[in-house]
């Protein structure tokens, strides 16, 4: 028996923990003193390993290559020269016919490490020829990345997550801690115990508006406007600091031209609070001697979700709450390594470091380093441009690697549509997923437990992860699955493991020069910016008040507010927002097959729903009902809840059967092309047939299962 330290492979907290192992097998996991963690760990941490067993209770893992030589026909196992050949010569015959941006490559927010998105976006931009590389960042925290780039200089948490405990005030806008992040929450929990207030800024009754000393239900889409509301109050009734704000910022004349119409009183019928509630709340922010701001995909998942961020982050900057212990802004990232691909330069704008793909002077440098004589300067697509690009004919491969569009992204129908308008659908990952399932070539890979490297959590930290089991079947590590790919398209990727390709990206990148193998041995825990091997780290950004910015100063900014796209009407008229569950995770292809998990919960899922509308309705607590959009319909389960909003229904969307993304719609922010998950026009109605809805459901659960399986399984 032996214990290995690792991260926990699920939310971006970050929790080390111990695998304990006997003869090749996990038997128990058990919590590690880590930096964000101490020895605590929740559901998924203690329980979230078992699918490495291959518990097959959803979907079986992969374990060999497999082609599908003709469009419709089936799968057909493969060795991996074949595997390669066959997707290599395809991608160099599209890219000598279409050109390079005729292909589409993902990074992986998850299991396979930074060094792996690292050498996949090499492989997009000096092999291929593409800045067409992104990640689930995109439909997640990507507005955060790019309104905190523009106002502060870094698209990140400014300080540490174990520095939430530390303020006397905390502002939680959009964001459901004890679901997504519930060490975070422990730190919530720890802030109140030591004096803190807390303000919720939530529609629904969040656990934290349970402990807060002040909640505001603000109706569905109206972040805009008390974001404005706030700032109007902090400026107009003398809140803010003035020094500070002559010193360090910018831009404040014209943020204040935006947000003086939007005074509490004005914005009381927008946002359905009381004018006294948000001065209450300005009062409790700006009087506090330290103050930190947290959001979630509550604020993220919008239309206009990058100038709500701005006018959260200029919030910070009129207070002062920037640049020292206890203060800050704090996107809360969603996924164990959502923060580590974009730190590789996963995304369509930036390299490794967010260096910028327009500069000529980072193409030259990365250029001249990986031996190629030029870089493409045009930035690439997003995730959530694809479908479209596809059905114009613009986009004809598509590289997945650890992502699961068919559940994850908005709109299924219009996804499906497209997937099957490409010339070649390679997918890398563990699991048979509904996307592997459509696939033209299935690329096996190990899982997290199976190999080692670097992950980054959600407040800049650096940490490694240390392989605990041999995989089982013929799988590969995906780094080395790419650098077979690029070998085979001419560019030779000769990486003999993590630590090589890690120094190699380190020496290009300023910002991680300083962050070695050595010193993140261990618990050991290292933030961004680490510029030099004797540099420790940086726990909190912008110390001295100066921003990383051409002048050194905070951008103050903010924006008019724009109603939600689709409102809600007679036909349809209660408005969706999905949200996550503490249980499962992601599309819960991991999850899904971790025993203790499992029994939580499982199909068709849960829509939640206030007992006033369920009345009105007629739907009972458990009942199966419909819920439905303008681009389709599914079965769910009720759960009648007082947590839940008049007007409003919530659902998770790792479910098969009550896939909450085959109502959703996606109409993007216009600068980090995030869809609004959080608002989509529906309709709920009961069944009156239960005993048809149960045993319907029973029947697509176990077709969809056994498809996979059989998929997967090909002799």
């Amino acid at each position: 028996m032996k214990k290995v330290l690792t991260v926990c492979p699920y939310c971006a907290s970050g929790c080390k923990l111990n695998l304990v192992v006997e003869n090749n097998k996990i038997i128990r996991a058990e919590g590690a003193n880590g930096v964000t963690n101490q020895g605590e760990l929740c559901l998924k941490g203690y329980y979230g390993w078992d699918f490495l067993n291959d518990t097959k209770i959803l979907t079986p893992r992969l374990t060999q290559p497999l082609i599908r030589r003709q469009k419709g026909g089936e799968f057909e196992a493969a060795t991996w020269d074949e595997a390669i050949e066959y997707v290599s010569s395809r991608l160099a015959k599209i890219k000598a016919e279409e050109g390079p941006d005729a292909i589409m490559l993902t990074g992986s927010s998850r299991g396979p490490g930074n060094e792996t998105n690292y050498v996949m976006q090499k492989f997009a931009r000096g092999v291929v020829g593409t800045n067409n590389i992104d990640c689930c960042a995109r439909v997640c925290h990507g507005p955060s990345v790019a309104s905190l780039q523009m106002t502060l200089g870094n698209g990140a948490m400014s300080n540490s997550i174990n520095d939430i405990e530390n303020t006397k005030c905390i502002l939680v806008f959009g964001y459901n801690a004890a679901d997504s992040h519930p060490i975070v929450a422990r730190r919530i929990l720890k802030a109140k115990e030591n004096g803190a207030k807390i303000i919720v800024c939530d529609p629904r009754y969040i656990e934290t508006a349970r402990i807060a000393d002040l909640w505001l239900p603000l109706k569905n889409g109206s972040n805009m406007a008390l974001a404005n509301a706030f700032l109007n109050v902090l400026i107009n009734e003398d809140l803010y600091n003035k020094e500070y704000v002559e010193r360090y910022t910018e831009g404040f004349d014209d943020m204040k031209a935006v947000i003086d119409k939007y005074t509490p009183e004005y914005v009381e019928e927008i946002t359905g609070l009381k004018a006294k509630d948000i001065r209450d709340a300005m009062q409790m922010y700006a009087s506090a001697p330290s103050a930190t701001i947290l959001w979630g995909m509550g604020v993220t998942q919008w239309g206009q979700s990058v100038d709500v961020i701005k006018g959260l982050s200029s919030m910070a900057l009129v207070t002062g709450n920037l640049g020292r212990p206890g203060v800050g802004v704090g996107p809360v990232r969603g996924q164990n390594n959502v923060q580590g691909a974009c730190d590789m330069g996963a995304t369509p704008k930036d390299y490794p470091g967010y260096q910028k793909v327009a500069d000529p002077k980072v193409r030259e440098k990365f250029a001249k380093a990986w031996g190629v004589t030029s870089l493409p300067d045009n930035p690439g697509a997003t995730i959530t441009e694809v479908p479209h690009r596809i059905l114009e004919g613009k986009i004809k491969a598509y590289y997945v690697m650890g992502e699961d569009p068919l559940q994850t992204d908005p709109d299924l129908s219009l996804m499906r549509e497209a997937l099957s308008k490409l010339d070649l659908l390679v997918v890398q990952d563990i699991f048979m997923t509904k996307t592997a399932s459509v696939a033209d070539v299935i690329l096996p890979a190990t899982s997290w437990g199976e190999h080692e490297g670097i992950y980054s959590s959600a407040d800049r930290g650096f940490q490694h992860f240390e392989k605990a089991i041999e995989p089982t079947g013929d799988v590969k590590v995906d780094w080395e699955i790419i650098s077979l790919m690029s070998t085979a398209l001419g560019y030779p990727m000769k990486y003999k493991n993590t630590k090589e390709i890690w120094d190699e990206m380190r020496v290009l990148c300023d910002l991680y020069a300083g962050a070695t193998y050595e010193k993140m041995a261990g618990l050991g825990y290292v933030q961004w910016p680490c510029p030099t091997e004797d540099h420790p780290g940086t726990p909190y950004l912008y110390k001295g008040n100066k921003f990383d910015r051409p002048n050194g100063k905070g951008l103050l900014a903010s924006a008019d507010w724009i109603p939600p796209k689709e409102q809600i009407n007679e036909e349809y008229p209660m408005v969706l927002c999905t949200v996550r569950e503490v249980g499962h995770y992601s599309c819960r292809s991991m999850t899904g097959n971790c025993r203790p998990l499992q029994t939580l919960a499982d199909e068709p899922g849960y829509v939640q729903i206030n007992p006033f509308d369920a009345e009105r309705l007629g739907i009972k607590d458990q009942a199966l009902v419909w819920v439905e959009s303008r681009r389709g319909k599914v079965i769910t389960r009720a759960n009648v809840t007082p947590r839940a909003n008049k007007g409003a229904v919530y659902m998770t969307y790792q479910w098969w059967i009550g896939a909450c993304n085959e109502l959703t719609l996606d109409h993007l922010d216009p600068i980090s092309r995030t869809p609004e998950y959080k608002h989509s026009a529906v309709k709920v109605y009961s069944i009156e047939d239960q005993a048809w809805a149960e045993q319907r459901i029973e029947q697509l659960y176990s077709d969809l299962k056994d498809h996979l399986r059989r998929t997967a399984e090909v002799a």
